[in-house]
């Protein structure tokens, strides 16, 4: 590729065949040593970036992006959906309406439709105590915009 260049290589190269010797050649790659330095924070950053761009919010990116940072050996994180139940009303005798309610599972405000999450992310527990901010800053930097999530232990 036009960015991978070999400074201490192009040092030499640079010189005339005949002053290519060790003293001169190592005074040159002295005075490319800066540039060298330069252009590894630019490759580094460069990759940075590049993967950040590869990445997106598809569940897929999203649980590999988390478990390169924060559990790169284990790989313990996942994404599962978000619970949407529908809501039940208990309806007032003016209503006309049935009062017989069945089994009746209560559930926090969370889990009912349009007011839930959309994900869930299964994070194993000592990683949430010892890095919950950069969990955080990671889900909210990949995921798409008026995604909800939530954090549940393993």
């Amino acid at each position: 590729m036009w960015y991978k260049i070999d400074y201490n290589r192009l040092a030499i190269l640079l010189l005339p065949t005949f002053l290519r010797k060790p003293i001169l050649v190592g005074y040159v790659q002295a005075i490319f040593g800066s540039i060298d330095a330069v252009y590894y924070d630019w490759k580094q950053k460069r990759d940075f970036d590049w993967y950040r761009l590869t990445h997106t919010g598809q569940v897929c990116k999203l649980r590999k992006v988390l478990n390169d940072n924060l559990d790169p050996s284990l790989r313990r994180i996942y994404i599962g959906s978000g619970t949407s139940f529908p809501r039940e009303y208990i309806y007032t005798e003016a209503e006309n309406k049935p009062r017989y309610l069945g089994t009746f599972f209560i559930k926090s405000q969370n889990e009912y439709e349009n007011t839930g999450v959309d994900f869930i992310v299964f994070v194993p527990t000592e990683i949430i105590t010892a890095s919950i901010y950069q969990l955080k800053y990671l889900l909210n930097y990949y995921k798409l915009a008026g995604k909800r999530y939530k954090i549940e232990p393993i």
